[in-house]
């Protein structure tokens, strides 16, 4: 059942709730990346991170384009686009991301011409125009045309004999009109801008990073574009950048190796129709109307900014080695359970049988514990086998190599990897065939879903016994994103768990769809139901004169009946707390729907990815931690999984951040009912709010101290 007939359903079958009660998921999502721009905006930022908050904040936008404005345009185009959950036509929902996503597009563009270059320049560091080079300047800089950048130049004429190029996605490209002096006629040009070069080169001479001088690429190759039509004259020259769909749909139903089906989608992605067109402002009409005439844009798609197009590129300035200019640098410590002096050694399997360990990343060492324990895991003679999900992992993965060291051991190795990870297919792909190569028992999950949950399982022989030792994370196997990814992971020895992964993996490689769980809620059936039920729990301590309370902390909050029981909740006096990065479609603080529910947004130099859930139980706390956002292909269409945390202090741990998260003394973003979220900052008194991340950050250091 697709994401828009689930909702009307959920509307027709609403039990009293009103119909217009989620706001729109699409525009939640632009609001979302808003919030990143107003960070880039905040001049209390350090330059540099605000340099790197417009990086994101385009990098973002390019995603939502090839992925959800594409979805959109192909269920219109065949006829399968049905109202959203919020009422909206599909027609309409195109529109308002049409026109605020040239809002705020336009809000970025003016930022870093207006504030952020201008800032940047008077800290030495200087994006220049040609013409503000010096002669020794620009002789360096045509000297690297002719030996970096003219050879890799491909200009593409168009004429009856030369079609229209083929204009790749996200690709940089210049719109040339050159003219035949002798003919008197004119021709257009598209010549591409290599991606594999900088985006902004740096000009040869600067003596350090505090005096230093950046030319944008495509000023220098149009300073000598000359050189690639000889004999004509270059009259104009336009940038421009097309934006395609890039959403993959492969059916791993059908009998052909995912392999081998996946690989020919990657191909086809290419390929996908254009959904937007940005090009610079000053560009020429007539240029403009042929390059909409040739990939079929309309007016809503394009985008006339000021230049330079393409602000990703600008990650490469907002990692200056000038720490002046950045956060301060956070130490990444090791665990308080796993942590040992100079001279000592730590047993991991012993630290994990005598407690389990909640490790809070990036606050605490992604190495020192999780890569840690799978190292140990390989190198140990007593393992036996160790069973792994893989959704993204970095490209020098030491994830991966420990399966490798593992299998080469003669250890058995199962690695679910998920081939479908969005972007991540063709590294997926590669991971894959390296470790069959190694003997690692290789597969990709249950037919029809996404494997999403972040699972590891040892198996270890322990005198006459197995005992086995398991991780559970909010986040992928990624050591460099763990670095500035906040997610949490459980490593544990209990029993119940064990035997619920064996069952999980069991389920994962072979045939066990009746698979039943004591400790972990697994969707696509458990998660949503098991949520909901623990709402309506809470629901009834309310009711029984008891504490309720529900603490939700997710990346996205837009599944309709977890809102519909969040509601249901709250029109029964339970309190709800929702914590989240993205997406929300519930309304906050509405009369007799949601008056008892608060929904807030941290978003800082850390992307907030883990996901909780805590619910007071009457006095008997249930919390839960896991990989599953609260949307329908989490819900049922992705294998996912959420543990729950016995441990008081783990209890503890979480609702210690959910009471820090949700203060009024804490900077955040509150969502009002419209949809509009505002921004708190600072107190009554003027005074800056609480930073959260770098509070936990304390936290943490305080708490292993202390021990």
């Amino acid at each position: 059942m697709s994401d828009e007939t689930m909702a009307i359903h959920l509307i027709d079958d609403s039990n009293g709730l009103p119909s217009d009660r989620y706001l729109d998921r699409e525009l939640s999502w632009l609001a979302f990346n808003q919030r990143v721009l107003e960070l880039a905006e905040d001049p209390d930022m350090y330059l540099l991170e605000r340099v790197n908050f417009l990086s994101i904040f385009a990098s973002n936008l390019d995603e939502f384009f090839m992925v959800r404005v594409a979805g959109l345009k192909r269920r219109i185009a065949t006829g399968l686009a049905v109202n959203s959950a919020s009422g909206l036509e599909p027609a309409e929902v195109l529109t308002s991301i049409s026109e605020e996503a040239h809002r705020l597009q336009l809000r970025h563009a003016h930022l870093f011409r207006d504030e952020i270059e201008p800032a940047l320049r008077a800290n030495g560091i200087r994006l220049v125009k040609w013409r503000e080079l010096e002669e020794q300047e620009k002789s360096a800089l045509h000297s690297y045309f002719q030996k970096q950048i003219f050879p890799v130049l491909t200009p593409l004429a168009v004429d009856p004999a030369h079609p229209f190029p083929y204009i790749s996605g996200l690709s940089l490209n210049l719109a040339v009109v050159v003219r035949n002096e002798q003919q008197e006629t004119e021709h257009f040009a598209r010549v591409k801008v290599p991606p594999l070069l900088p985006r902004f080169v740096r000009v040869p001479g600067s003596p350090s990073s505090h005096d230093v001088k950046y030319v944008q690429l495509e000023e220098i190759i149009g300073e000598f574009l000359g050189q690639l039509f000889p004999g004509m004259q270059v009259v104009q020259q336009h940038a421009f950048r097309v934006t395609r769909n890039e959403d993959l749909d492969v059916d791993d139903d059908e009998g052909e190796n995912l392999l081998i089906a996946l690989e020919k989608e990657l191909l086809r992605r290419r390929f996908g129709p254009p959904v937007r067109l940005e090009v610079a402002s000053d560009i020429n009409p007539e240029v403009l109307d042929l390059l909409m005439h040739e990939l079929d844009i309309t007016d809503e798609d394009v985008y006339q900014l000021p230049s330079p197009l393409d602000l990703t590129g600008l990650s490469e300035i907002a990692f200056l080695n000038r720490p002046e200019l950045r956060y301060p640098i956070h130490p990444r410590i090791t665990n308080r359970y796993l942590h040992a002096g100079e001279d000592e050694k730590i047993d991991i399997f012993a630290a994990i049988r005598q407690r389990e360990i909640l490790v809070h990343h990036p606050y605490e060492s992604f190495t020192t514990s999780v890569v840690a324990f799978l190292r140990a895991a390989a190198a140990d003679p007593n393992v036996l086998a160790i069973k792994q999900t893989l959704y993204r992992t970095s490209g020098d993965s030491p994830i991966v190599d420990a399966l490798i060291d593992a299998a080469e051991a003669g250890k058995q190795v199962l690695a679910l990897v998920e081939i479908k990870a969005r972007f991540d297919e063709q590294a997926n792909i590669t991971w894959a065939r390296k470790l069959e190569q190694a003997g690692v028992h290789v597969v990709y999950g249950i037919v029809g879903l996404k494997t999403h949950c972040k699972l590891a399982l040892v198996i270890r022989q322990e005198g006459s016994a197995l005992r086995r030792y398991c991780h559970i994370g909010t986040g992928n196997y990624n050591p460099k994103t763990a670095r500035f990814y906040e997610d949490y992971g459980l490593l544990t020895s209990r029993e119940a768990v064990g035997e619920d992964l064996t069952r999980l993996f069991n389920q994962l490689s072979g045939y066990a769809p009746d698979a039943s769980f004591r400790t972990l809620l697994v969707s696509p059936n458990g998660v949503r139901d098991g949520l909901i039920d623990l709402i309506n729990k809470e629901i009834e301590f309310k009711k029984q004169g008891k504490d309720a309370r529900v603490r939700i902390k997710v990346n996205s909050l837009v599944d309709e009946k977890i809102i519909d029981a969040l509601y249901v909740a709250s029109q029964n006096g339970v309190e709800v707390e929702i914590l989240v990065r993205g997406m929300c479609a519930l309304k906050p603080g509405v009369e007799g729907l949601s008056e008892n529910i608060r929904v807030r947004s941290v978003l800082g130099r850390y992307l907030e990815h883990s996901r909780a859930f805590a619910f007071n139980g009457g006095g008997d706390p249930a919390v839960y931690i896991g990989s599953a956002d609260m949307m329908h292909r989490n819900l049922d269409r992705r294998v996912e999984a959420l543990v729950r945390l016995v441990q008081p202090d783990h209890i503890r741990e979480i609702n210690d951040l959910f009471d820090l998260a949700m203060s009024p003394q804490s900077a955040s973003w509150s969502l009002a009912s419209s949809g509009k979220w505002q921004r708190h900052q600072y107190g009554e008194n003027g005074q800056r709010l609480v930073d959260v991340q770098d509070q936990l950050m304390r936290v943490v250091h305080s708490r292993r101290n202390a021990r």
